[in-house]
């Protein structure tokens, strides 16, 4: 009966998890189908409530530890034979506490003797526990994989999304690439200004157009990407501006998804503020440390701005689940949006 309940928690979690009372009202529901069942072996309700509680407490402890530790700790990581004997560990000695409890409450020496009538004692409360405990970790773990595979569903789903579009905005700036080849040969060759910022607009392109096949990209390509765009977008400050591109640490070795961090820097440049009597700043730093990479981004921003653009926030939404999908657990974004800056704060783990 237990493990029936078991089962109809699982398929019915999704309908109980908007409420945020699920496990409550699942634990709640086995007290009393447990009770109800059972009542009549004692003298006095009251007993067989408190039994039927400790019951109840004592399987939900064994559950719970089994899924949120012992399962995340040992099985997820392959240590089969440290999940295992731990499992065995924790069903045997709760058992046996669970006895004593039982024996102290019913006055019944013979549960206190833990060596009488071994055989039983195991088919009585051991193997029962061995099989619902495992009944609730198979929950967890169905749940677990329905999880992973929506997950790699979306990730397939955004991927061919993302491959489609990076497809159609090529048809425009491969033309518009080979046509700024011709208009740097045009400028005059002593209007340096002019042809660097061309030269560094081609790079960008180039950089999109050819260099963004795979899923991930060399730190060091997408760093300069950045400085090419920093350096595009300086152009168009005049001296009320101050940006900085501070990078420290050894930034080079290993690879990270293409464009992952220019929607923070074009959202810095979009909402940096337009003091006359102040500095306006935008300060941007990189640094690898200890298998992680730091990101860090300041702006100034105007106190009680507020933008008109329907489409604000889209770019950040988007890195926000990009990150979500292609990073989980091995990153933390924190954005802070306070009355005269916008900060940005992202740790990376790293692969070299």
């Amino acid at each position: 009966m237990e493990s029936v309940l078991l089962f109809w928690y699982m398929t019915n979690t999704d309908l109980l998890l908007k409420y945020k009372l699920h496990h409550l009202f699942f634990w709640l529901m086995l007290f009393g189908l447990w009770y109800f069942l059972r009542y009549e072996d004692y003298s006095t309700t009251a007993r067989a409530f408190r039994v039927t509680l400790i019951k109840v407490t004592d399987l939900a402890i064994m559950v719970y530890i089994t899924n949120y530790l012992l399962i995340p700790a040992f099985l997820y990581k392959r240590k089969y034979l440290a999940f295992a004997f731990t499992f065995v560990l924790m069903v045997v000695v709760s058992s046996a506490i669970k006895m004593n409890i039982l024996g102290r409450l019913l006055d019944n020496p013979t549960l206190l003797d833990l060596t009488g009538n071994l055989k039983a004692r195991i088919y009585d409360n051991v193997i029962p526990h061995f099989f619902l405990v495992l009944s609730g970790a198979a929950v967890k773990l169905m749940m677990d994989y329905t999880r992973m595979q929506q997950r790699m569903v979306e990730m397939a789903k955004e991927k061919a999304e993302a491959e489609l579009n990076f497809l159609k905005s090529q048809i425009n700036p491969h033309f518009l690439f080979n046509s700024l080849n011709s208009v740097y040969f045009l400028i005059e060759k002593n209007n340096t200004g002019a042809r660097e910022a061309l030269h560094k607009f081609s790079a960008m392109l180039r950089y999109q157009l050819y260099e963004m096949n795979g899923d991930k990209i060399p730190i060091e390509k997408e760093m300069q990407y950045l400085e090419d765009y920093v350096d595009l977008q300086k152009l168009r400050k005049d001296e009320h501006y101050a940006v900085e591109f501070n990078r420290t640490g050894d930034l080079k070795g290993f690879a990270i998804e293409p464009l992952l961090l220019v929607p923070f820097v074009e959202n810095a440049f979009k909402h940096i503020s337009h003091h006359k009597d102040q500095l306006n700043f935008i300060k941007l730093d990189l640094e690898k440390k200890n298998g992680t990479f730091y990101f860090k981004l300041e702006n100034s921003k105007e106190a009680g701005a507020i933008t008109t653009d329907k489409h604000a926030g889209i770019g950040l939404n988007n890195v926000k689940r990009r990150l979500e999908l292609l990073y989980p657990g091995t990153h933390q974004l924190t954005i802070t949006n306070g009355i005269n800056t916008f900060n940005v704060k992202l740790e990376l783990k790293i692969k070299n």
